[in-house]
């Protein structure tokens, strides 16, 4: 029985989240056993967005796909990069004429493996076309295609809507996995249909911040509702996201896991000065 490894990492905030997954992606491959890897970098851009070069340091590192969500266009230039890389991915359900795509099919050692993104509706912004019709349809595309290992991520606030998609494609995709929370749930499963699921991957940052940021200024923020800036955590950082067998002839989940890896503070890069 041919078998998948596929590790999905939740979103990566700011320079200590991207430096940390840069660093452990090759580990991950070569003491995991790793065949495939999706990393949500909507945030690494100083906790908000993502670059060109951000993009490409992450896909030299080994991610194989890398996902966004609600603050994909918060970086300017991502807008005319996203045409010339397949492998960064918008949500799916904008509207057509959007930059990019929201789905990707690449060829593996192991065979055709497609990642599709979609984003929830419910107290998330901005508000897009309904994610379980274009998901739908994606799915049947794809089916129809042939392709039998597909890996759905759904970036929105709810549990509940992170649920129902996951109870929707049950039995059609390999694995559900949510984002956008920043905070890792322990309800990874297996439903009836063969369906890997996690309601929220988690984040890949600074262990010791609130959802990434400053406890500081945003404990600051509850107390005063003044405005003020959330610059990012430092210290440790904690990757964060979840770990799924899958087999190749049928697209079934096996086995999925929690991976919840502390790994230390990589200092930031002090710029050499002129001579």
């Amino acid at each position: 029985m041919s078998t998948i490894r596929i590790l999905f990492l939740g979103d990566v905030v700011g320079e200590p989240g991207r430096k940390a997954v840069i660093a452990q992606l090759p580990q991950f491959k070569q003491h995991e056993g790793v065949d495939f890897i999706i990393v949500n970098g909507e945030n690494s851009a100083g906790g908000r967005g993502i670059t060109p070069r951000i993009a490409i340091d992450l896909l030299r590192a080994g991610a194989a796909v890398i996902s966004t969500g609600d603050h994909v266009w918060d970086q300017p230039e991502i807008v005319d990069y996203f045409p010339t890389e397949p492998r960064l991915l918008r949500p799916l359900n904008y509207p057509d004429g959007t930059p990019g795509n929201g789905s990707v099919v690449l060829e593996t050692a192991k065979g055709r493996v497609a990642v599709i993104q979609i984003q929830g509706r419910s107290f998330i912004q901005p508000p897009l076309e309904n994610p379980f019709l274009a998901v739908d349809q994606e799915v049947a595309r794809l089916a129809a295609d042939g392709v039998k290992v597909i890996v759905v991520e759904i970036h929105a606030e709810t549990t509940s809507e992170k649920i129902a998609a996951g109870r929707f494609l049950d039995g059609r995709v390999s694995l559900v996995v949510g984002t956008h929370t920043h905070v890792q749930t322990a309800d990874e499963t297996i439903f009836p249909g063969g369906t890997g699921y996690l309601t929220d991957a988690g984040m890949c940052g600074p262990e010791e911040s609130i959802l990434g940021r400053s406890i500081e200024s945003v404990v600051w923020r509850f107390k005063t509702g003044m405005p003020t800036r959330f610059p990012i955590a430092k210290g440790p950082v904690k990757l964060c996201g979840v770990l799924a067998e899958i087999e190749t002839a049928t697209g079934r989940c096996l086995a999925i896991d929690r991976v919840a890896l502390q790994v230390p503070e990589i200092p930031a890069e002090t710029p050499t000065p002129p001579r």
